[in-house]
């Protein structure tokens, strides 16, 4: 039986605000489309069964949907390997369905953002096909084309575990074709001016449905060059400067998001400048392996690290992205060798658990499903600057199968109530488009959202009052942020300031001071606070007092076993 429930929310949503930043203040939520709802039975989730649990996502406190791919493809790398850039894939559904999701997404106040591979192609694109059939054809250089396989020698492999080089030979055209993946999604090669007008025109048909957003994958790895290292060159930046211009002259209020895995001064470079914008938004990757870290190590000096690096400046309006799990794999390519065998250790024991570099497995197992740890972790990723991005039943605790291979460990049905393929689907068992989970643990018949709907105190309940509490404070969403020393090597904290918000007094910034506990014990810690002796010191989730700011500019915090406090600082009235 598929899940029956009528939300009801105080969150109070009516329709789209129009606001041109919107992404800045918005919480976003990653849907595997296949994975998620299946409304016609057949096992294979699809967007009639996304537009089904909208009221869901609205309940929860959502503002933007994050869709990966869902275009025609052979499905050797998850719909990342697209065979026609203006489809939906048949059994997913059409682009009528797409019209349905946007609208009835925005009639919830919700937006919907699509993941645009713009890299490469599957090897059944017709684009590909006419090319390797006929070099001297409209299609013969929409990729890049040697004969041999000796160019662009400084660029690294990025699948190691399945790749032995960025050429692949094609025994129909016979030549070599560059590929920064899988073998099997050739490289578009943007040099061809054709291909940067063709592209451009495929985001024009996304955005003329109404889509809100367009999320550019593997955006560094658009150009090559015998000289560098085919990661951001120079021609990559001109063209996101046109898309960007293009989107902004025909879609104002539309918003592109940079997938760039890159350290933060690096991917600052997607945003442009002022003068030459690029990406509205960009994704932060390296805090997201050090907060994994600093679970285990119980030292949040790593931490600490890179939260200090000063995030370039970024124009005026840029936003950075969050997150703590994905569809791709706990990615451990901006850490040092010693770090990432101590996270293999900690996280990866299993040799399935481990993919490319990085590891598979989703929140609630890395984690070991500790309760305290899962709202750690969603306390530090809501709290930090730029804007969260949850994956979808990672609410609920949801575990993985390692036995799956690849990534797919992560992307197993979502689990919706205790009956039958966990509410997904009606079909047979053995249709479903990968199994439920069925460990021991994270069995669907008792981690699904039905029964956590009916527990007051559930992760699920949780995750939407944390939700609700950051969007009454907009110096989450808008707010600069500054590490505050401690004198407790375990203990991580930070504070948000933001003057525009309406919680602000007069003409003091709204301040709010997050510590985080990575201790397995319970802690006392010393925040130093410069400017805000006196301040009075209020929990945003209990409304409890605290001990004000000491007139040295100290607070003394105790703090339970991976504790945490988001606590609003009042300053003291100014006298005359």
């Amino acid at each position: 039986m598929l899940l029956r429930v009528t939300f009801t929310a105080p969150i109070q949503m009516p329709g789209l605000v129009l606001d041109p930043r919107w992404y800045r203040r918005a919480v976003f939520y990653e849907v595997l489309v296949r994975s998620f709802s299946d409304s016609d039975g057949d096992g294979v989730g699809d967007l009639g069964g996304l537009i089904a649990k909208l009221d869901y996502l609205q309940w929860l406190g959502v503002d933007a949907i994050w869709v990966p791919p869902f275009y025609r493809s052979p499905m050797r790398d998850g719909g990342y390997d697209v065979a026609d850039f203006r489809s939906v894939q048949p059994e997913l559904g059409s682009i009528d369905d797409v019209r349905r999701l946007v609208s009835d997404a925005h009639a919830r106040g919700m937006r919907i953002v699509l993941d645009l591979p713009l890299n490469h192609t599957s090897d059944q694109h017709e684009w590909f096909r006419q090319s390797r059939a006929d070099p001297d054809g409209p299609y013969g250089d929409w990729y890049v084309w040697r004969d041999t396989d000796t160019g662009f020698p400084r660029t690294r492999i990025i699948f190691t575990d399945t790749e032995e080089s960025n050429w692949a030979f094609d025994p129909v055209r016979r030549q070599f074709y560059f590929h920064r993946f899988f073998s099997h999604q050739p490289d578009l090669n943007y040099e061809n001016p054709a291909v940067r007008a063709e592209i451009l025109d495929t985001m024009r048909f996304w955005l003329d449905l109404g889509v809100d957003g367009l999320r550019l994958d593997a955006i560094p790895y658009l150009f090559e060059s015998e000289e560098g290292n085919g990661e951001g060159e120079p021609p990559t930046h001109a063209f996101l400067r046109e898309v960007r211009s293009m989107v902004d002259a025909e879609y104002p209020g539309r918003m592109l998001l940079a997938e760039a895995n890159a350290w933060p001064q690096e991917v600052a470079t997607y945003f442009g400048t002022a003068e030459a914008p690029e990406a509205h938004m960009a994704f932060d990757f390296p805090v997201m392996p050090r907060v994994f870290y600093a679970m285990r190590s119980q030292h949040a000096g790593e931490l600490v690290k890179v939260l200090q690096e000063a995030h370039a400046d970024v124009p005026d309006g840029a936003a950075w992205g969050a997150f703590l799990r994905n569809h791709d794999e706990l990615s451990l390519e901006m850490v040092s060798e010693e770090y990432r065998h101590a996270m293999y250790g900690w996280y990866a024991y299993d040799p399935r658990m481990r993919a490319n570099v990085g590891i598979r497995r989703r929140l609630a197992p890395l984690l070991d499903n500790d309760r305290e740890e899962i709202e750690l972790a969603h306390a530090l990723l809501l709290s930090l600057a730029g804007s969260p991005f949850l994956y979808y039943g990672d609410e609920i605790g949801m575990g993985d199968n390692i036995w799956l291979p690849d990534r797919d460990a992560s992307r197993t049905p979502m689990q919706w109530t205790p009956d039958r393929n966990a509410g997904f689907s009606s079909a047979d068992p053995g249709k479903l488009v990968l199994p439920v989970v069925q460990s021991l643990v994270y069995h669907y018949q008792h981690v699904n959202v039905e029964a956590q709907l009916a527990q007051s105190r559930s992760l699920l309940r949780w995750i939407r009052g944390a939700l609700h509490v950051r969007r009454q404070h907009p110096v989450f969403a808008l707010g600069d942020l500054r590490v505050a020393p401690s004198d407790h090597e375990s203990v991580l904290a930070y504070v948000r300031e933001y003057a525009g918000s309406e919680q602000a007094f007069g003409d003091r910034p709204e301040t709010v001071l997050c510590v985080f506990s990575f201790a397995h014990t319970p802690v006392s810690a010393r925040i130093s606070l410069d400017g805000l002796a006196g301040a009075a010191a209020t929990d945003l989730f209990g409304g409890g007092r605290f001990p004000a700011v000491g007139d040295d500019g100290a607070l003394e915090v105790t703090l339970g076993a991976r504790g945490f406090y988001w606590l609003r600082l009042e300053p003291v009235p100014r006298v005359g």
